[in-house]
């Protein structure tokens, strides 16, 4: 018999697989390499992810929350946008988007949202874990908000390492140089900070609903 906290919602797993399908088509028809390459990524991650979901059974908001970020990923690197929305002579793509001129880009939000969630995943371990080593749910202390932080922050540095690798072997990329490199960093650093700080938050609301 299955267990109901490892099944994936049937428009969770419709909506995942028919953007993907999508990605693929667009990705040949348009001949980008590089984010035929990105959708090979994509599918381990996938996989990896229903394989630990299956171990640790993630809530509903965390898979919607991955599917969605790989739903940003794709649009970012595959929908064309107008040259004028972009700067520096990059991809006329919604990667390049500049939604506030010189300030903020569409690449960064995606790499706060995404990293974000990555936390939380991190902390739904990280607890699921302790569960079944001492038999008791952990409250997220200030330790384990930082270990979730850390964790989603060094997910985020191997996704640069799999952007280097892309640039390494594909002709023509999208991905930006060292101080693009940088921001994305910074805003991996901030998407991950706000989440652990709204995990935290959130048990201290929920103890003070409990104790009145």
């Amino acid at each position: 018999m299955k267990n109901s906290a490892a099944i994936i919602s049937t428009p969770l797993i419709v909506f995942s697989a028919l953007y993907m399908l999508v990605s693929v088509v667009v990705a040949f028809m348009q001949r980008n390499t590089e984010f035929v390459f990105y959708i090979v990524v994509m599918g381990v991650l996938i996989t990896s992810l229903v394989l630990v979901h299956k171990r640790v059974h993630f809530s509903n908001g965390i898979l919607w929350g991955m599917s969605l970020w790989g739903f940003f990923h794709m649009a970012g690197g595959l929908v064309r946008v107008p040259e004028a929305l972009t700067q520096d002579g990059s991809m006329p793509v919604l990667y390049s988007w500049w939604l506030i001129p010189g300030w903020l880009k569409y690449d960064q939000l995606v790499h706060a949202f995404g990293f974000g969630v990555t936390t939380w995943v991190c902390w739904q371990i990280l607890r699921s874990n302790i569960e079944k080593q001492t038999g008791q749910t952990p409250a997220p202390t200030f330790g384990l908000c930082l270990l979730s932080a850390a964790g989603g922050m060094g997910f985020g540095a191997l996704n640069e390492v799999v952007e280097f690798v892309a640039t390494m072997t594909i002709p023509e990329t999208n991905v930006g140089g060292y101080v693009n490199t940088g921001w994305d960093l910074v805003f991996n650093l901030l998407g991950c900070s706000v989440v652990a700080l709204v995990i935290r938050q959130h048990h201290r609301i929920s103890q003070a609903r409990r104790m009145m």
